[in-house]
């Protein structure tokens, strides 16, 4: 198998009810695909993690259980140091991605060449509507 979506570990089934991913790396080539998520754990809300797999990779990541990928849930003493450096890692992909737009749009040559293409575009699908 490959990278599992970890909104779609849903088991063990006769304890995890519901699944909020708040952090995930996504897909890719490498081993560091992992995900931390609220889980409604035996109708408690817990935090918990697990490694996704990767693509190319075998098996269906850790933990998991007879082959069906599953949750660590994250002890409590350790929630709050978790739910901070979660809150750290989004805040930053925010600031990464705004950065990047600002730094796009500084860009006047290339902001030029988008603005051409696309009226260009605009010119296309008018000469094919006669």
């Amino acid at each position: 198998m490959a990278y599992v979506n970890p909104e779609r570990v849903l088991s063990p089934k006769d304890k995890v009810r519901e699944v909020r991913v708040l952090y995930n790396t996504g897909p890719g080539p490498g081993r560091e695909s992992w995900s931390i998520a609220e889980v409604n754990w035996g109708g408690e809300e817990r935090v918990a993690i697990r490694w996704n797999g990767y693509d190319g990779g075998d098996g269906v990541g850790n933990p998991q259980s007879r082959g069906h990928p599953t949750w660590f849930v994250v002890p409590d003493p350790l929630k709050e140091a978790v739910m901070k450096e979660v809150e750290r890692l989004t805040k930053t992909g925010r600031d990464q991605i705004s950065e990047g737009y600002r730094a796009m749009a500084r860009d006047r040559a290339r902001e030029a060449e988008a603005k051409d293409w696309t009226e260009g575009l605009i010119t296309d699908a008018g000469a094919s509507e006669g």
